[in-house]
C-alpha cells in the first residue's frame, strides 16, 4: 500500500493529464500555438546527413548529379507534350469550329446530328414524351425563334465558381457577345506558350473583334535549384488593349469626392477616375518584373490568373457544351469527392501520372502540413494514454 501523499500525487498527476488532454483537444488556440511548433520541425534535418563518413556523402554527390540528368530529361519529355498537344490542337479546331458557327447561328445542324441518345435513367416513357413536346412546341409558339445558342458562353462562365466570381453584373451584357474562345500554341522552335482568344461580335462596348492573353511558358531546371522542378512553370502573361468605347469602358469607374480647403475652409467637389471590378480587367494582368520579385498582392494576382488561364485552357475550351448543361461541373465535383476519400499517397501518384498535366506556378506552398498534423495526433493520443495509464496504476495500488 502506498503512502497517502504518493497516492494524492498519482491523482493529482491523472487530473492534470485528464485536463491538458483535454484543453487540447477542445482549445482551439492552443491546438494552433502547438501546430504552429510542429510545422516549425516538420523537415529539419536529422543530423544523419552529417553523421555520414566522407566517402559515403561523396557517392550520394553523384546520386544527386544523376537527379539533375533525370530533371532534364523530364524537362525534354514535357516539351514533346507540349509538341503533341499542338499537333492535336489542329485535329480539334474543325470540331470546335463547327461548335462555334452552331454557337453563332452560321450553321443550322442536321436532324442526325441533333439526334442524341438518353442514358437508361434519363429516359422517358411514351406519354411524357408527347407532353414535352406539346410543352415545348407551346413555348415555341410564344417566343420567337431563338438563333443559335443563346449566351452559350456567357452561361458557361456563370456555371463555373472560379470564373463566375470574377463576373460582375456590368459584364454580363458584354459576355453576350461573346461567340468563341481558342487556344492557340506556340509555333514549333518557338519557347512555350499559349494564347486565349476570345472571339466577340460587333458591340457597343468596344471595337476589337478578338482579345488575346498570352502566356509565357518554361520547361527547363533552375539552374540554382534543380530539384524543384516539377513540370512546366508559367512564368508570365500578356494581356491586350481593349479598345472601349466612348463611356463604355467598366473597368473605370467615377467617384465624386469633397475636399476641403485647410485654409480657406470652403468645400469642393472632386471627380476622380477609379478601377472598377470586372472579368476584363482579365487582360491587365500585372507585369512580372525582370527581377521577378513581386510583392504579395500582385504574387497572389497573379497566381490566380495563371490558375484561370489554365483552366479554360485545360476544361473549358475542350468540354464547353458540358460546362453550359452543367454536366461537367458534376463530374468535376464526383472528382473532388474521389481524391477526399482516397489516401494522401494514392493522389500523389496519380497527379504524377496524370496526362493531363499541370503547370505549376512559381508561388511555394507548404506540404509538411499533413506531417505535422500527424504529430499533433500522435501526441494526443500519448497524453490520452498517460491519463489512462495514471488511472490504471492508482486502481492497482491503492
Amino acid at each position: 500500500m502506498l503512502p497517502d501523499v504518493t497516492v494524492r500525487l498519482w491523482v493529482f498527476a491523472l487530473i492534470l493529464a485528464r485536463q491538458l488532454t483535454m484543453q487540447m483537444m477542445q482549445n482551439p488556440q492552443i491546438l494552433a500555438a502547438l501546430q504552429e511548433r510542429l510545422d516549425g520541425l516538420v523537415g529539419s534535418p536529422s543530423g544523419y546527413m552529417e553523421s555520414l563518413p566522407k566517402v559515403v556523402k561523396r557517392r550520394v554527390n553523384a546520386l544527386k548529379n544523376l537527379q539533375v540528368k533525370c530533371a532534364h530529361i523530364e524537362a525534354k519529355f514535357y516539351e514533346e507534350v507540349h509538341e503533341l498537344e499542338r499537333k492535336y490542337a489542329a485535329l480539334y479546331q474543325p470540331l470546335f469550329d463547327k461548335r462555334s458557327e452552331i454557337v453563332r447561328a452560321a450553321y443550322e445542324p442536321t436532324d442526325e446530328e441533333c439526334e442524341w441518345k438518353q442514358d437508361e435513367e434519363e429516359e422517358l416513357t411514351e406519354e411524357m414524351k408527347e407532353k414535352a413536346k406539346v410543352e415545348e412546341e407551346k413555348k415555341d409558339e410564344e417566343k420567337e425563334d431563338p438563333k443559335g445558342i443563346p449566351e452559350f458562353w456567357l452561361t458557361v462562365f456563370k456555371n463555373v465558381d472560379l470564373l463566375s466570381e470574377m463576373l460582375q453584373e456590368h459584364d454580363e451584357p458584354i459576355l453576350k457577345h461573346l461567340q468563341d474562345i481558342k487556344v492557340k500554341f506556340s509555333d514549333a522552335g518557338q519557347p512555350m506558350s499559349f494564347t486565349l482568344e476570345f472571339h466577340f461580335e460587333p458591340n457597343d462596348f468596344f471595337t476589337n473583334t478578338v482579345l488575346t492573353k498570352t502566356y509565357k511558358m518554361r520547361s527547363e531546371p533552375d539552374e540554382s535549384d534543380p530539384f524543384s522542378f516539377d513540370g512546366p512553370e508559367i512564368m508570365g502573361c500578356t494581356g491586350c488593349t481593349i479598345d472601349w468605347n466612348k463611356g463604355k469602358n467598366i473597368t473605370l469607374k467615377t467617384i465624386k469626392k469633397k475636399q476641403k480647403h485647410k485654409g480657406r475652409g470652403t468645400t469642393r467637389t472632386v471627380t476622380k477616375t477609379v478601377p472598377n471590378d470586372s472579368f476584363f480587367n482579365f487582360f491587365s494582368p500585372p507585369e512580372v518584373p525582370e527581377s521577378g520579385e513581386m510583392d504579395e498582392d500582385s504574387e497572389a494576382v497573379l497566381a490566380a490568373d495563371f490558375e484561370i488561364g489554365h483552366f479554360i485552357r485545360e476544361r473549358i475550351v475542350p468540354r464547353a457544351v458540358l460546362y453550359f448543361t452543367g454536366e461537367a461541373i458534376e463530374d468535376d465535383d464526383d472528382d473532388v469527392s474521389e481524391r477526399h476519400t482516397s489516401s494522401e499517397g494514392e493522389e500523389e501518384a496519380d497527379e504524377e501520372n496524370d496526362p493531363d498535366y499541370e503547370p505549376k506556378v512559381r508561388v511555394q506552398t507548404s506540404t509538411d502540413a499533413p506531417y505535422s498534423r500527424l504529430i499533433l495526433r500522435s501526441l494526443l493520443c500519448l497524453l490520452v494514454g498517460l491519463h489512462n495509464f495514471c488511472r490504471l496504476y492508482i486502481s492497482m495500488v491503492i
